[in-house]
């Protein structure tokens, strides 16, 4: 506990009706910035922060004697009784940090590991000794339940359907593409992660099992600092990735680059399987490579004592690139009827920037604060896929399939605060436009030239718009409990133009989303709460662009322009036990859910999507933090889950079942000064039920080391993940008319060579603006 010295208290004369509290919030003589000061009296709170150069003003409706605490960081500094008389200037002074030497140890305060609020959990990244050295896509899978797997993107354990944010602005990536920009990242630049699974109504309803977000650090530094990283993987083949950041600040402008260079290859199988009364064996022998390269410049500029403006930009080109051998054995009644055989050459490039430009303004005597917020997101993804299918009978088709798909996003918002005393309020209204125009053509090569085939090509146009408001409500009516309302009301036009075939569909529709929390903290070591939120899950671009993408001459994937949103009810009740355990039960209602299913008719093979199911889910999530004897870390989770899915209007089947995860991961520090590390982490998952997937057992064995040197400003890491293979993606999926078999290995066996250097001046003074641009992910 940080000790806090008061200054003397000066008292002014008082004016008939007025009383404040003011003053600076100081350190080692610098003002200390988002200070919480509470001051209590009569089971009556009011409460302000220190701005940016640590000044604050506390306005008090009356007279009297105050409780007043200080709060940093979801810590308590101190508590003070005060009399109050009319207005009164009180300075707070914070000691230094204190290190204390205990035969090489250094023993320092940190927050707690794993804390559990109204609305999200939060996994402290910068208080685990286990999560430093990594990239971000490793620090987010140490997250209590939360899955990170290459190929299918992040999850959280027993529900589907989550975005990904980065300080409040949804990452706009397909999943192959989101796990390249996390390894991009360092976790030494992590502050926290909140695993926010009843979003309040300020977010965007979308997204039926809620929000990851990744808060990345302040740039907390006067003057000029940084870090280096650079990092070797081998897997079947070998990739490596570098990243800079270099953080500049001043009294009144923060600023930060970020540079990020990747390059990846590896070897992957996939095997699918249909039986009934038309069966396929196929297998995908298949090598993903591709590269990086991204920029992220920020900067943020204090006009006055209570205004700022700053901007974000953010640039990214690539490649992804595949080449896949297919074999491809079709049967009628299990008798064999022929074979295809398809060599594909992938060649994508894509070119993503993203703005965001805001000004924020506080006003009044309560500090109201008013943020105006304008969004411009591109990615222009380019693929050209050249195929060569040879039938059993020798003939061979040659075709090559240019696509360019185009997004645009603009948004505006502008969100009010208003710290009244007896309720802190909260209301906003948002726009956003959605633009996307695609071509995809496929061509055969006659004689020579290739020909377009218009049956099987298509240019699409598609135009969403989105109208948004909202409003809430959060109080405290004690140090024991706290609430909070909130009810969003979103409205949508669609329209989607197909200029080949001049299909047009056209669609608006309007929904209340509400939000609601409660929090009860009986005592130190006990914490409950409970929520309900209502969310919306509306499909990606890609799901609903009629365009078709071929694997060979029968084969092909495609969207429905037809697809309409699924709606989700969520409910939850939590509990967390001294920081260390928490506990939260949890029900899930999804109408209209929908997802991509297979067909087969003869040699043709059609992958669509449907709005075909209603799911009832249930399921509890248990997650124990911990260290033993000063030198062994854990952070242990389990998910058991139980679904009942209902399936209509196509010949998916109807199924019920239960779902189980484990993640056991272990931290042991090898010397006293924990400069030495030994890490063994297992995740597993039991024989489950998802919908009508049936999933095998998978797991993922890693163990390594870890090393600080140099006063810990350089850090190496050397780790070894799926040691014993098991991390396959295998199972059953379920049709009246027959099983669908897969068996996929995405090369997830690898050793991982990193290191990262941290440079430049570590005194600590700064802040930080998050920027909400939620809509960017809809255009995977």
């Amino acid at each position: 506990m940080k000790k806090i010295l008061l200054s003397a208290i000066v008292l002014l004369p008082a004016a008939a009706f007025s009383q404040s509290i003011t003053g600076k919030i100081k350190q080692s003589g610098n003002g200390v910035s988002y200070v919480e000061i509470i001051a209590m009296k009569d089971q009556k709170k009011q409460t302000t922060i220190s701005d940016e150069k640590g000044n604050y003003s506390l306005k008090l409706l009356e007279n009297g004697n105050y409780n007043i605490k200080l709060i940093q960081d979801g810590a308590e500094l101190s508590t003070t009784d005060v009399a109050v008389n009319g207005d009164l200037k009180q300075d707070f002074f914070i000691e230094e940090k204190k290190e204390k030497q205990i035969e090489g140890i250094t023993v320092t305060a940190r927050k707690k590991l794993i804390e559990r609020k109204a609305d999200r959990l939060v996994f402290n990244v910068a208080s685990s000794v286990a999560s430093q050295g990594m990239d971000g896509a490793d620090a987010l899978a140490t997250t209590p339940l939360v899955k990170v797997d290459d190929n299918s993107g992040v999850s959280i354990a027993g529900k589907s359907g989550v975005s990904v944010m980065i300080n409040e602005r949804i990452l706009n990536l397909s999943s192959a593409e989101l796990i390249t920009y996390l390894k991009s990242l360092r976790s030494e630049n992590i502050e926290k992660i909140e695993v926010i699974t009843a979003p309040p109504s300020k977010y965007e309803a979308q997204g039926n099992s809620g929000l990851i977000n990744i808060v990345l650090k302040k740039n907390q530094n006067l003057g000029w600092n940084g870090s280096l990283t650079t990092s070797f993987q081998q897997q079947t083949y070998s990739g490596f990735s570098n990243s800079a950041t270099i953080n500049y600040q001043n009294e009144k402008m923060r600023s930060s680059l970020k540079l990020r260079q990747s390059k990846y290859e590896k070897h992957s199988f996939e095997n699918y399987r249909i039986t009934g009364v038309e069966g396929l064996k196929s297998h995908d022998d298949r090598r993903d490579f591709g590269d990086g390269l991204g920029a992220n410049l920020s900067i943020d500029y204090q006009l006055g004592k209570k205004s700022n403006i700053g901007f974000i930009y953010d640039y990214g080109f690539g490649h992804s690139n595949m080449d896949i051998e297919n074999t491809s054995d079709y049967f009628q009644n299990d008798n064999y009827t022929g074979i295809l055989a398809t060599y594909a050459e992938h060649r994508a490039k894509s070119t993503q920037q993203m703005l965001s430009a805001y000004y924020d303004f506080k006003f009044g005597k309560q500090d109201n604060k008013l943020s105006i917020t304008g969004n411009y997101f591109s990615n222009v993804p380019e693929t050209t896929i050249d195929f060569t299918t040879t039938e059993n009978s020798g003939n061979r088709f040659i075709v090559k399939s240019p696509s360019l798909v185009d997004y645009k996003i603009y948004s505006g918002q502008a969100d009010l605060t208003l710290p009244y005393q007896f309720a802190k309020t909260e209301a906003g209204v948002k726009f956003t436009n959605f633009d996307n125009n695609s071509s995809i053509f496929y061509r055969n090569l006659n004689n020579g030239n290739y020909e377009t085939d218009p049956s099987k090509s298509n240019e699409f146009e598609y135009n969403e718009k989105n109208y948004a408001a909202y409003f809430s409500l959060e109080k405290s009516f004690n140090e024991k409990w706290s609430a909070k309302a909130g009810l969003r009301y979103e409205y949508s036009t669609v329209n989607g133009y197909s200029l080949t075939s001049g299909e047009q569909s056209e669609s608006s529709y309007g929904k209340f989303f509400p939000t609601a929390y409660v929090s009860y903290k009986s005592n130190e070591n006990n914490t409950f709460s409970i929520n309900y939120s209502k969310r919306i899950n509306r499909p990606g671009f890609r799901a609903i662009n009629p365009y078709r993408w071929y694997i060979n001459i029968n084969s092909f994937f495609t969207g429905n322009p037809l697809l309409k949103p699924s709606i989700n009810h969520n409910f939850e009740f939590s509990h967390v036990y001294k920081g260390k355990l928490s506990t939260s039960l949890y029900f899930q209602r999804t109408l209209d859910g929908f997802g991509q299913l297979a067909s087969l008719s003869g040699q043709s093979r059609t992958s669509t999507f449907f709005n075909f199911y209603d799911q009832n889910s249930l399921g509890v999530t248990v997650n124990y933090s911990d260290t033993f004897l000063k030198f062994w870390e854990v952070n242990y989770s389990a998910d058991v889950s139980y679904m009942n899915t209902e399936v209509y209007a196509t010949d998916a089947s109807s199924k019920k079942g239960y779902g189980y995860e484990f993640n056991f991961q272990n931290n042991l520090s090898l010397n006293k000064a924990k400069t030495f590390q030994f890490v063994v982490n297992y995740w597993l998952r039991l024989p489950s039920n998802s919908g009508n997937i049936r999933w095998d057992f998978v797991g993922n064995f890693t163990t390594g080391i870890k090393m600080n040197l140099m006063q810990k400003d350089l850090q190496i890491n050397l780790f070894v993940s799926d040691i014993f293979k098991q991390s396959r993606s295998k199972g059953e999926i379920y049709y009246t008319t027959g099983s669908h078999f897969f068996n996929n290995y995405y090369d997830a066996r690898r050793l991982t060579l990193s290191a990262t250097y941290n440079f430049g001046n570590k005194k600590v003074k700064g802040a930080n603006r998050n920027v909400n641009f939620d809509e960017k992910y809809r255009t995977n």
